[in-house]
């Protein structure tokens, strides 16, 4: 069972003044109370020891200390093993931590730290991938989290490392190119859903899915297609740093098809007020588009607003196609088709390479989630 230690590091909490014990079992973000009080009677029982499960099997202690260990050439029977073993799981046995990091070296702690993913409505995919893979390779997971200031960075990182993490994973809440500050030696750092100096990362692979929402549209024998979402702002590394991969892959299908869209829209935010105001003149127009392709999902929120204001509807009118899958995509009528950012997998790649290093850039591919936004044009 893993446990989730988690730190606010705010400007009105200090970095070790309050942490909160969180289980699996109990699920993220739900300590009832009920809960809170089956932990700490857990916290506070008495840990199975290695000369319980010596008397549970009716063995002697150094038995049971060569059969958990591994250790073979043994002349233990094969039936006292098994008894062992069985005694072991009933009791809930585990070796000490303390003793076993000492004699290993490892902690089997992982230290997770973010910018805000914790209290957003990304937390719990990412946060899941991180404590699924970190429960199947037998890590517990001690999460920080920062409000995005260098120095609460730095505090957040030097308080896992002194807690002797065997890695650290860094998760953002937006891809983008962060400065961090140093990472301590020794210690398997991976970023995820950003840029960061010469660090390990994991990323959404934006360029595929742009292409693929792109094609998408056109397969759908879309020929009179629109774009609202262009931003320079977005091209700017420290801002995004993947939103520059998804317009290549979207200006990319377009062009292997021969298309050019009938009108591009540049907005000063991603946001559904921009972006309805865009797609009222654009839906508007007398040549109006068979199809908006959105950047995002908000925008898409948008589109759906300047429609229904519009009288028209969404898939018989226009179809739209986005990128994100945010919560309200699918309460939206018809859903809303669009490329999921694929938090939970991301979360788990970052677990994984931070134990096991080897890819210097990793990209994860951003599913199609179909719902009924998009239909081929009438006519």
């Amino acid at each position: 069972m893993s446990v989730v230690m988690l730190n606010r590091f705010s400007r009105t909490v200090s970095p070790i003044s309050r942490v909160v014990h969180v289980s699996r079992r109990m699920g993220y973000g739900r300590a009832r109370t009920g809960e809170s009080r089956w932990l700490t009677r857990r916290s506070m029982s008495k840990r199975p020891t290695q000369a319980d499960v010596a008397r549970s099997a009716g063995v002697s202690a150094t038995t049971v200390s060569l059969v958990l260990n591994g250790r073979t050439g043994t002349r233990i029977s094969d039936d006292a093993a098994r008894r062992v073993r069985v005694a072991a799981e009933t009791l809930g046995y585990s070796p000490d931590p303390t003793a076993l990091s000492l004699r290993t070296g490892r902690t089997k702690t992982l230290g997770f730290v973010s910018d805000g993913v914790t209290v957003t409505r990304y937390a719990s995919a990412m946060i899941r991938g991180v404590l699924d893979a970190a429960e199947s390779k037998g890590q517990s997971v001690m999460m920080a989290e920062v409000d995005d200031h260098p120095d609460r960075w730095e505090r957040a990182i030097v308080d896992l490392s002194d807690r002797k993490v065997d890695a650290i994973v860094v998760g953002l809440m937006v891809a983008r190119t962060i400065e961090l500050p140093p990472m301590p030696s020794g210690v398997s750092t991976v970023i995820v859903n950003g840029l960061s100096g010469g660090l390990p990362s994991v990323l959404p692979d934006e360029f595929a899915a742009g292409r693929a929402a792109a094609e998408y549209v056109i397969r759908a024998g879309h020929r009179r297609i629109a774009f609202i979402g262009r931003s320079e702002r977005m091209l700017d590394p420290v801002v995004s740093a993947t939103v520059g991969r998804r317009y290549q892959g979207i200006d990319r299908a377009m062009a292997d098809a021969g298309l050019h869209f009938t009108t591009t829209c540049d907005l000063p935010e991603w946001e559904p007020g921009p972006a309805r105001e865009a797609a009222m003149s654009v839906l508007g127009s007398p040549s109006r588009p068979t199809a908006i392709l959105a950047a995002n999902d908000r925008v898409a929120f948008g589109v759906y607003q300047a429609a229904a204001d519009l009288g028209l509807t969404i898939a018989q009118d226009v179809s739209v196609m986005s990128f994100d899958d945010e919560a309200l995509a699918d309460y939206l009528r018809p859903g809303l088709t669009t490329m999921r950012l694929p938090y939970r997998d991301m979360g788990m790649a970052g677990v994984r390479e931070a134990l096991n290093p080897g890819n210097d850039l990793l990209e994860l591919p951003m599913p199609l989630v179909e719902r009924g936004s998009v239909a081929p044009p009438r006519g």
